[in-house]
C-alpha cells in the first residue's frame, strides 16, 4: 500500500511556491513496513515496500505552473499459512511504476484550480504490466480565505484496472497558530484521497504530526497466483504519527509509526468478481522517507 510514496506534496493546490521562471526538482525515497497481522479464517499477512519518486515543476507565470513526476514502488508481501486463500500464497511482489503530469492556474488572487492526470501500472512480478493499468486524474479547486487559511475541494477519479473509483477529499492548509497547522499529508491518486494531518512545529527544524487517510487499491496477478491472471485488492485506514527533521528549506527526513485499521484483502477473478475475502487485525506500520530539492 503506497501510503507515503509521494514525498513532496503541496498541501494546497494553487499556492504559489516558486517565482515566475523558476524550475524545481525533488527526489525522494520511502521505505515502509506493515508488520504481519492475523487474517480472519487463519494465517497472517504483512508487507515491506521501497519506493523512489522524482518531481520537476516550473512556474511559467504568476498564474500558471506545471510539473511532471515519475515513481516506482516495489511491495513485497509475506504470508504465513493463509488458509483462507487456499493451499498457497495468493501473491508475492507487487510492482507499481507511474507517470504523472500536473498543471495549476491561479484564476484570481484568492482562487486557484489544478488537474493532475496520472497513469500507473500495478502488477505482480511475472504478470504483464499492460494488464495492470490504472489511469485517471485528480481535480481540485482552492480558495484563500486569509493569509493563514486555504480551503478547497478535490476529486480523484481513476480506472483501477477493471473498476472506476471516485475519491472526494478536502484540500486544507490552515496555519492555526504559529506552531500548529492542519493540512493534507498524502497525495491523492489511484488509491485514494489526500487525508488530513495535524502538525506541530517543535522547533524550526523539528515537527511532530498525526494523521489518517483511506487507501483502496488493486493489482494484476500472474499466472501462478492463487487466482491465475486475476486481481489482488487491499484496503484499509492508515493512522500514523510523524516526526520530521528538516535540513534547511530543501531537505528533510520523516519517521512514521502507526497502524492500519479496518484492513481487508480480496482475491478477485479475471472479471473482478470476488473469489475470497478476509479482514485482518489492526496492523502496526512503520516507515522512513527522505527528500531533497534543488
Amino acid at each position: 500500500m503506497h501510503l507515503i510514496a509521494g514525498l513532496c506534496i503541496a498541501a494546497t493546490a494553487g499556492a504559489q511556491t516558486q517565482p515566475p521562471g523558476e524550475t524545481k526538482a525533488t527526489v525522494g525515497v520511502a521505505g515502509i513496513s506493515q508488520l504481519k497481522a492475523n487474517l480472519d479464517g487463519g494465517g497472517k499477512a504483512g508487507w515491506n515496500s521501497l519506493g523512489v519518486n522524482v518531481n520537476v515543476s516550473h512556474q511559467f507565470t504568476r498564474a500558471w505552473s506545471a510539473g511532471v513526476s515519475a515513481a516506482y514502488v516495489a511491495e513485497d508481501w509475506k504470508f504465513d499459512s493463509p488458509s483462507v486463500f487456499g493451499p498457497g500464497t495468493p501473491w508475492g511482489r507487487v510492482n507499481r511504476p507511474s507517470l504523472g503530469f500536473n498543471v495549476s492556474y491561479a484564476a484570481s488572487a484568492d482562487t486557484a484550480w489544478f488537474v493532475a492526470p496520472q497513469v500507473q501500472w500495478a502488477y505482480e512480478s511475472g504478470a504483464s504490466a499492460s494488464d495492470g493499468v490504472n489511469y485517471g486524474a485528480v481535480f481540485g479547486v482552492s480558495r484563500v480565505f486569509s493569509p493563514s487559511l486555504v480551503v478547497g475541494l478535490g476529486l480523484s477519479v481513476f480506472r483501477q484496472i477493471d473498476d472506476t473509483k471516485y475519491f472526494p477529499f478536502v484540500i486544507v492548509n490552515w496555519q492555526i497558530t504559529d506552531k500548529l497547522r492542519l493540512g493534507n499529508p498524502l497525495p491523492a491518486g489511484p488509491a485514494g484521497g489526500a487525508g488530513l494531518e495535524l502538525a506541530y512545529a517543535l522547533t524550526p527544524e523539528w515537527e511532530l504530526a498525526g494523521g489518517a487517510s483511506y487507501r483502496d487499491y488493486r493489482f494484476r496477478l500472474n499466472d501462478e497466483a492463487a487466482a491465475p491472471g486475476g486481481l489482488g485488492r487491499n484496503s484499509g485506514i492508515p493512522v500514523f504519527a510523524r516526526l520530521t527533521r528538516k535540513f534547511g528549506p530543501a531537505a528533510r527526513i520523516d519517521l512514521y509509526a502507526g497502524l492500519i485499521a479496518n484492513g481487508k484483502l480480496r482475491l478477485l477473478d479475471t472479471n473482478g468478481g470476488t473469489l475470497r475475502s478476509t479482514d485482518y487485525d489492526t496492523a502496526p506500520l512503520f516507515g522512513i522517507t527522505g527528500s531533497v530539492s534543488f
